[in-house]
């Protein structure tokens, strides 16, 4: 049971402490986990938020307060007798864990244990439970957000800037970060008004210009043209834009946003030897981020979001708002595929569909994905992003790019590796489900048949992986070229 108002500042209030009796009057016997067993904790630390769970076999009931000085989160657990397991926490806290100093752990009074979470920085926690699902019991979960969450744009921006500027000034650096993000996030060309007689008049002009002087840049150093009249300036016709010459300077960023799957406590399908989804899709994301990276369309630099860096869950929806919060061009969840017999192979992609899955496979795939919130753990009280996104919005013309875009990563794929379909495939997959963004799915290989998985496991399967995928995204994008956030600068 959550104490509706954490206390600020001092000392815990002293109702909270004796509300304990009234609990356990109001609730009852039967609703209380007295003598509740712990079955495992476990730790999840990352720059996004920091995740502890206690997966018990009863419903476990709570209070938590929030000290500040110094920061620490307090957590009441009722109904419990310390254990080994729950004396485990402490040795788990990592040094880089970013929010959690150390963990304190005790026996309170009789059958309350309670956690005292030390503080690196101030934090915005999350306590809930979750009913038994798949393989785990029931649990407790402790979510630790930041209070100050960065935006992820600038810090997108703010990478690429610091790689490409080493030797600028924190005052230049700054101001190129806040030029790039002002860019950025200009609307998109497709929503601004189409140009005037008068403004596409102006931009030849602009182009003859420009070609006129590449021209005489290209004569010999040794010849000297001879000194002439400046060319008076062009007039300008009202409503025009006066020609600009061009500079080196991208006019933006784009951005590739890439979804491993699963995370956390979601591990997705495990191989018969052991191998892990989470930990293979990480790795190939990883690969692929570098060369996305190091590309570039028209001149343009591409940058690579991971939607997950990191072993930790993000919930199928958190994916789709992470990715338009950055502006992302494209839309790319990486899995690696599992059924119910080994000798199921091969590569598969797949596109968004209003209708149903094109075929009873993908229906079924698109099932045991979207089950990944239920398995990895969420708080469906504070989660609301992305809630029917598709309610008033056609994605019509997203489906249509996401079938192009998977089409062309299809036959990169196959240029090297077996298909398990020749054509990209359709389901509601949620995480596809965002609007403006083509958005595929490629399940890499069955991750369930023994020779995929070990291939899966190698470097050099990986690379090409990375590669063929690559390779997809370029011929997406020579076919249809991204939309551009207003003129080159």
């Amino acid at each position: 049971m959550n104490k509706p108002n954490p206390i600020p500042f001092g000392h815990i209030q002293r109702r909270s402490l004796l509300r304990w009796g009234a609990l356990s009057i109001l609730l009852g016997q039967a609703q209380i986990a007295w003598g509740a067993s712990i079955v495992a904790v476990r730790l999840w630390p990352a720059d996004e938020y920091t995740r502890l769970t206690i997966e018990s076999d009863s419903l476990l009931n709570f209070t938590q307060d929030m000290l500040d000085h110094p920061p620490r989160v307090i957590v009441d657990i009722l109904g419990l007798e310390l254990d080994s397991k729950l004396q485990d926490i402490v040795g788990r806290v990592r040094s880089d864990d970013p929010y959690i100093s150390k963990v304190r752990v005790g026996q309170n009074r009789p059958g309350v244990v309670r956690l005292v979470l030390d503080l690196k920085q101030a934090v915005k926690p999350q306590v809930f439970t979750l009913p038994p699902v798949a393989a785990y019991g029931n649990r407790l979960v402790l979510d630790l957000y930041p209070a100050q969450i960065k935006d992820p744009l600038e810090a997108l921006i703010a990478s690429y800037a610091e790689e490409h500027s080493p030797a600028a000034s924190p005052d230049q650096l700054e101001d190129q970060i806040a030029q790039l993000l002002a860019q950025q996030k200009q609307p998109p060309a497709s929503a601004q008004r189409p140009p005037t007689a008068a403004q596409r008049q102006g931009d030849l002009l602009s182009d003859f210009l420009r070609e006129h002087q590449q021209q005489n840049t290209h004569q010999p150093a040794a010849t000297q043209p001879p000194a002439v009249a400046k060319r008076p300036e062009p007039p300008v016709v009202a409503g025009s834009r006066p020609p600009v010459p061009p500079k080196s300077k991208a006019q933006r960023l784009i951005i590739i946003a890439l979804d491993p799957g699963h995370g956390g406590e979601d591990p997705g399908a495990i191989g018969p030897a052991g191998t892990r989804e989470k930990d293979i899709v990480l790795q190939i994301a990883r690969r692929l981020e570098a060369r996305i990276n190091a590309a570039s369309v028209g001149g343009n630099p591409m940058r690579a979001y991971l939607t997950r860096d990191a072993d930790y869950f993000v919930p199928l929806g958190k994916r789709v708002e992470k990715a338009r919060n950055v502006g992302a061009d494209l839309f790319i969840s990486i899995h690696a595929d599992a059924f119910t017999t080994p000798a199921a192979r091969g590569a598969s992609v797949f596109a968004l569909s209003e209708r149903g899955g094109s075929s009873a496979a993908a229906r079924w795939l698109a099932g045991t994905q979207n089950q990944a919130d239920a398995i990895g753990g969420l708080n469906i009280k504070a989660d609301k992003s992305v809630q029917n996104i598709l309610a008033d919005m056609s994605v019509s013309a997203q489906i249509r790019d996401s079938l192009k875009l998977g089409h062309h990563m299809l036959g990169a794929i196959g240029s090297f590796a077996k298909l398990h379909k020749k054509k990209v495939e359709q389901a509601s997959f949620a995480v596809l489900k965002s609007p403006d963004i083509p958005s595929v799915l490629v399940e890499t290989a069955f991750i369930s048949n023994p020779e995929e998985e070990q291939n899966l496991r190698s470097d050099h399967y990986q690379e090409r992986l990375a590669d063929g995928l690559m390779r997809g995204i370029n011929q997406y994008f020579s076919a249809n070229p991204p939309q551009f956030r207003g003129k080159t600068v």
